[in-house]
């Protein structure tokens, strides 16, 4: 067994049964989620239950600006509350927690924008619930053992954060070390080995609250000093819309478990990703790109492409607040786009400038 293939906590049901991907029920799939939901039977379940927490608890400025703030005149803030949700936050979590923490697709200057970057809008994921899972799915896409593996259904891919994405908890001290050189880079303060041993976790439960707290404090103030409770709320409670809805991407992404690559679009054929039009323009996520060059600063290649995170990089490159990045245009062209365009000759090539 490789590290990647041991580095994740494995379900009751297990990742696999007789070398082929276990399909669980949809009660096993429950009954999981509930399992890492119980604080009671162990404190090592705490980070999914503060992300879930966290998810749930957007449920209550958007149920305070509904009752208390909705008005016609206000109307805007719900519509500038999904704009920020769905476009700033899901673009955001394409640079941070994709780009960024999982493939070092590009280095910031200094720990200052790092730290700016990371906190750019309201937090939602923990970082550790992404990253070393997130590995595990480019390593093993559509394979068992991949955390949310398209073909065991849409609720085993979107309960996986608490079924399927923990770190293992009964890793060797070197193993440990090099999980966390996962995760060296991204500003989250990592545990010892002996703080792993008691939580569970590469991230502690008081860092990481405390960041959950100065980053929600932080952007309610922001946005009440914009435009008051209602603003506030209307914000937050958007927030929820992307907190639940990216749950489900990387099942769309992935087909829905039927192959839906398209000739001349789709050029990874090692799995099933698909390049989206609602995902891309909204956050840059070009997913079938982005199997094909998953370490690349952007996955936007062609022109229609539209890619806000890369944006940002190549924004954040001129003035100086990254030092380096990984663009894999040239390489997409000459290798796939090039090569299938003079297989069309009738085809009139897209302008690439």
């Amino acid at each position: 067994m490789t590290f990647l293939q041991r580095v994740l906590d494995p379900p009751s049901y297990g990742f696999e049964r007789d070398g082929k991907l276990y399909v669980p029920s949809t009660r096993e799939i429950v009954r999981e989620f509930f399992r890492h939901m119980n604080l009671f039977s162990s404190k090592k379940n705490w980070l999914p239950v503060l992300g879930w927490t966290a998810t749930f608890s957007f449920a209550i400025p958007a149920g305070i600006y509904l009752f208390h703030f909705a008005t016609l005149s206000n109307l805007w803030f719900i519509i500038l509350g999904l704009f920020y949700s769905m476009v700033l936050m899901g673009s955001h979590g394409t640079f941070w927690l994709h780009r960024y923490c999982t493939h070092r697709a590009f280095k910031f200057s200094n720990s200052w924008v790092l730290m700016i970057c990371r906190n750019l809008v309201i937090k939602v994921i923990p970082e550790e619930i992404y990253v070393i899972s997130h590995h595990v799915h480019h390593r093993y896409s559509e394979k068992p053992g991949d955390p949310y593996n398209v073909f065991g259904g849409w609720l085993y891919c979107y309960l996986s954060d608490a079924n399927h994405q923990s770190v293992r908890r009964d890793l060797s001290e070197k193993e440990y070390e090099q999980v966390c050189r996962l995760m060296d880079h991204t500003g989250v303060h990592l545990n010892t080995y002996a703080q792993y041993q008691r939580w569970g976790s590469l991230c502690h439960p008081a860092f990481t609250v405390a960041h959950y707290v100065l980053n929600w404090s932080f952007w309610y103030f922001a946005f009440y000093l914009l435009g008051g409770h209602a603003f506030a709320t209307a914000i937050f409670g958007s927030a929820g819309v992307w907190a639940f809805g990216v749950r489900s991407f990387n099942y769309a992404g992935h087909g829905r478990g039927i192959d839906k690559r398209r000739d001349g679009i789709d050029f990874n054929k090692t799995d099933i990703s698909v390049n989206q039009v609602w995902p891309g323009y909204v956050a840059g996520e070009w997913h079938n790109n982005h199997h094909l060059y998953p370490a690349g600063a952007r996955s936007g290649f062609l022109p229609y492409q539209f890619d806000l995170p890369w944006i940002w990089i190549w924004t954040l490159a001129k003035v100086g607040g990254v030092s380096s990045y990984r663009d894999f245009k040239a390489d997409f062209m000459k290798d796939h786009y090039l090569p299938w365009l003079a297989q069309h000759p009738k085809l009139e090539p897209l302008k690439t400038s």
